[in-house]
């Protein structure tokens, strides 16, 4: 079995940004682990006050990589959740608690989260010294794409 990251969870330290990478890279704020040097993409849209971390994902794998920086955020260990939508398709959303997930199911009437427990949670929240977030310098960019898979 491969070794994760204590910080960010990930057995691969470049496997994101996983869309656009270098786009992502060149324009996004990032959460740079302390740990592995893994960026995560961790922008906020002001506007919709989105960040990757609310959106839905494919498979919990996929979510896993991007939950350290809802912790990050929130300031305490977050869950990533089975979502199980009427037609019978599964997602897998991050949720800070237990109340964010049913305020989201109460809006969203077609959808269930069966277990109502988190599928994966690291369930501690810590601080690491040497995590960054910022923009990464075209140098830092160049590096880290060249270090990918």
């Amino acid at each position: 079995m491969e070794k994760r990251c204590i910080e960010c969870y990930s057995v691969d330290n470049r496997i994101t940004p996983l869309l656009k990478p270098l786009e992502c890279l060149e324009n996004h704020t990032q959460y740079i682990c302390g740990n592995c040097g893994r960026c995560i993409c961790i922008e906020h849209d002001p506007v919709r006050g989105l960040q990757r971390w609310k959106f839905p994902f494919k498979l919990a794998e996929i979510a896993k990589l991007y939950l350290r920086t809802a912790d990050f955020t929130n300031k305490k260990p977050c869950g990533i959740y089975e979502i199980k939508s009427k037609t019978g398709r599964i997602s897998y959303k991050i949720f800070e608690d237990i109340k964010a997930l049913e305020i989201y199911l109460k809006k969203n009437k077609d959808k269930v989260c069966e277990k109502m427990q988190p599928v994966f949670s690291d369930g501690e929240y810590v601080e690491y010294k040497d995590t960054q977030v910022r923009k990464l310098s075209p140098d830092e960019i160049k590096k880290y794409m060249s270090e990918r898979k």
